[in-house]
């Protein structure tokens, strides 16, 4: 009898990259399950999780609203902003009501990053650019702001922009002092219980190998780093893998669930979203 083969979708960033080493590169005993990794940017993902393909993927929180009857978000590989988070840039300072009437360039409207801003702001004007264009389509004029995700975070004051508005910082003061909802690991659910229960404990321990063997999932990390240096890699990787990638926790579950509910008390969610969680040890 063969092995089963579960195909894991993670986006191709220095913290996923960290957060999967030990799966990715056998460095754990799987029990027989053969780990295949597929590698898309986020709005691909949420999009690919829309129509079923992956087994288990990497999502938007946003995006999970319009997939939860066919996935379930395990409590391991979450990615949460502690204070910090998506940002929105732009050449010049300004406030708030003045960035509501510019156009402003997303990563994808499926995205946590994308609906936080909506809560923030209320509506506005957007062009759907990938995001790593964003930092250049503000830089060279062709927007007048961009929502940065990612690496971006920690580049753009190199790029001379400006910080307008700070989500996770937003969030926090909104909630007092929740993380900021953003990415998630998602289980089909027709894996069946059985298969579920031998996939999900693996997400926990590949985050604990890399945390547990830091230097040497840094140094495979810095293949996906996309221009930044080690130290801003380390750094960036510090953001969004850590205890909180390790399990969610209560405030982490109860950010997610009170995330989706705005959403959907905005208008922005179609939806009542009750959130189904695995429990990966």
């Amino acid at each position: 009898m063969s092995n089963p083969v579960i195909t894991i979708a993670h986006s191709p960033d220095s913290d996923d990259a960290f957060m999967f080493y030990a799966l990715a590169n056998h460095k754990i005993d799987t029990g027989g399950i053969e780990f295949k990794h597929v590698l898309k940017d986020i709005e691909t993902l949420n999009h690919l999780a829309a129509v079923g393909e992956m087994e288990v993927t990497a999502i938007s929180v946003h995006a999970y609203a319009y997939v939860n009857h066919n996935y379930a978000i395990l409590t391991a590989g979450g990615s949460l902003g502690l204070g910090y988070g998506p940002m929105v840039i732009a050449r010049e300072p300004m406030d708030i009501e003045t960035l509501k009437t510019k156009t402003i360039a997303i990563p994808g409207k499926m995205t946590s990053a994308y609906l936080g801003l909506r809560l923030c702001i209320g509506e506005f004007n957007y062009d759907v650019v990938p995001f790593d264009q964003i930092l250049p389509a503000v830089e060279d004029g062709r927007v007048d702001a961009g929502l940065i995700i990612h690496e971006g975070q920690l580049m753009y004051a190199g790029h001379g922009l400006h910080k307008i508005v700070d989500l996770g910082e937003w969030w926090a003061e909104e909630t007092g002092g929740l993380p900021l909802p953003l990415g998630a690991n998602a289980i089909r659910k027709n894996l069946g219980e059985e298969m579920i229960q031998r996939v999900a404990p693996f997400m926990r321990k590949t985050i604990e190998y890399s945390l547990e063997h830091r230097k040497e999932a840094l140094e495979y990390a810095l293949r996906f780093a996309r221009d930044l240096n080690p130290a801003d890699a380390d750094k960036f990787v510090g953001m969004y893998v850590n205890e909180k990638t390790l399990h969610l926790g209560e405030d982490g579950a109860r950010s997610y669930q009170l995330f989706l509910d705005r959403g959907y008390e905005a208008g922005l969610i179609p939806n009542k979203v009750e959130l189904e969680f695995v429990e990966c040890g």
